[in-house]
Formats: C-alpha cells, structure tokens, sequence
C-alpha cells in the first residue's frame, strides 16, 4: 500500500508540474507583438502587428500607438474590420485601431489576426516601443505597454543604419506618398514610382538608387514576403524562467515525498 501510495504521489507531482509548465509557457508565447522587430533608419516599412487572442473570449478591437519619431503613412484594408486613425494638432497619425465591423465575431479563443500597415521609421538610429490596448467581448483590457520580461511587454523594432541588420528595408530618400486622410483611407493608392526599378531587379540590372518607396513596401504586403519574424526577447526570458520555477516545483515535489515516505517508515 505504502508503494501504491507513494507512485500516486509522484505522478500528481509530476502531473501538476507540467500541467504549471504548459499554462505559463502558453500565456508567455502569446503576446502582442509588431514585427520586424530591427528595420532602418528613414526606410518606408511595412509592419505587421499580429494579435492572439489569449482568452476563451473573442478579442473585438485593438488600438496601437505610434511611436514618436515613426511616421504612420497607410493601412492595409481588411474585410470584417472598421478601421480608424486618430492625429495630433500637427496631423500626425498618433493611434491605429482596429475594430470588428459587420457580422465579424472578432478573434477567437486559439485564433490570432494579422494587420499591415506602412510607416517611415526615424532617420537616426533607436529602439521604438509599440504600446497596443487589447479589447475583449466583455470589455476587459490587456494593456501591452510593459517592459520586456513583464507579463504584458510592448514590442519593441531596434532601428539601424545597418542595412544587413535591418535586412528587408532600404533607406528611404525624399519620396513622398499620401498619407492617411482619414480613418477609412486605403492604402491601394500607392506610387507607382518604382515600376523601373522592379524592373531593374527582376533583370539583373543594378537599381537607380537605394531608395524603399511606400510602393515597396506595399508590394511586400501584397506578395506575402516573409519580412519579419516573431521573436521577442521579453517572451524568451519569460517562457525560461516559466521553466526553471517548474523544474524547481518538481524538485521541492521530490523532495516532499521522500520526507514523507522516511516519515512513515519511522
């Protein structure tokens, strides 16, 4: 009885364990986050902000500001969404929110959306926090406006003058494109003025200039380019120590039943 007893015990320690293991390691990887998180300096990027929804309740909207320095340009329609802009006394675009529209349920528990929208990044070098508000069904709200390692981090894009660092983004020069009039601007009126350069590209010809245009970046959003990537530092360090705090409940479990089984024997 006492062996029956004692390989109970340890199974529901270690059930428990893992149990802990796979809920934090979950909440950890389901972050808000705006990719790519290292682009450069002066260049018009197409990001991408992805949103899980981490509750067993639809997400409805989500609000993202724009940093200081970051030039919001134009959005990205998307059908089953209401999007709207909000701007400063200047006319700079300081917020983005997008919010379910028609018959859209919004996003689902195990489910995440994705939207595209076009900025010009600061033209010197430094690290840019995208505060995002999360709103769901019942009308509680995750803020993502942490430091990295907190539960609820902001993203954060490193921007570089180093342009293997930044990787899909050239340096932007002095074109310009429209940018977001109102709240229901599209972003389908992009410039056409690298139509020769595409061409030069798909030739083998070397390009006129390095300049990314606002149709570049488009384009990237169009084709579906692989442009950016989901790693977060903060995620990292949290899903490791999520890590350690459950190998170390295991152990101390261990350690319970050993003392317990040499009581008994006593």
């Amino acid at each position: 009885m006492k062996k029956t007893s004692w390989v109970s015990k340890l199974t529901s320690a270690m059930a428990t364990s893992a149990a802990a293991f796979l809920l934090f390691s979950g909440l950890a990887s389901a972050h808000v986050t705006v990719n790519p998180s290292v682009a450069q300096t002066s260049a018009w990027q197409t990001y991408t902000i992805k949103i899980p929804s981490e509750k067993e309740l639809p997400t409805t909207k989500i609000s993202l500001k724009i940093p200081e320095g970051v030039a919001f340009k134009q959005y990205q329609p998307l059908a089953g969404w209401k999007i709207t802009t909000e701007k400063n006394d200047s006319n700079e675009v300081t917020s983005i929110t997008w919010e379910i529209d028609g018959d859209n349920q919004g996003i689902l528990a195990g489910q995440f959306q994705q939207f595209n929208f076009v900025a010009q990044n600061p033209k010197t070098e430094a690290e840019v926090a995208w505060d995002a508000f999360q709103y769901y069904s019942d009308g509680s709200i995750v803020e993502w406006t942490g430091q990295p390692g907190a539960n609820t981090p902001h993203s954060i894009t490193t921007i570089s003058e180093d342009p293997a660092a930044a990787g899909n983004a050239a340096a932007g020069g002095d074109h310009h494109a429209g940018t977001a009039k109102d709240g229901h601007d599209s972003a389908g009126t992009a410039g056409t003025e690298t139509g020769d350069k595409t061409a030069d590209t798909a030739t083998g010809g070397k390009k006129g200039n390095d300049d990314t245009t606002l149709g570049d970046a488009l384009s990237d959003t169009v084709t579906g380019q692989p442009n950016n990537t989901d790693s977060d530092a903060g995620t990292l360090k949290l899903q490791q120590a999520t890590l350690i705090v459950s190998i170390l409940a295991l152990i101390m479990s261990f350690l319970g039943i050993a003392l317990a089984t040499r009581r008994k024997k006593r």
